[in-house]
């Protein structure tokens, strides 16, 4: 997996891909995937590609989640 600082840099961008569950779903030019809730909207406009810098907090706590989910499989 990438960093997050190469996932943003260079003004990178962010591409939607999807909503499912409460979630839109969006790819970074490396092809992570991580959501966005919906619920975190508000009144923001969420665009069908985007810089993805803008969306840093998502990926970094996508990313988190997964390291978490994988830290906890290899204990069982």
């Amino acid at each position: 997996m990438n960093s997050i600082k190469d996932m943003v840099k260079d003004n990178k961008k962010v591409v939607f891909t999807r909503f499912k569950e409460g979630n839109l779903w969006y790819q970074t030019e490396c092809g992570f995937e991580f959501p966005v809730p919906v619920e975190d909207a508000g009144t923001a406009t969420f665009l069908p590609e985007d810089k993805a810098m803008l969306f840093m907090r998502y990926i970094r706590k996508h990313i988190a989640f997964l390291e978490k989910a994988k830290a906890d499989h290899a204990v069982a």
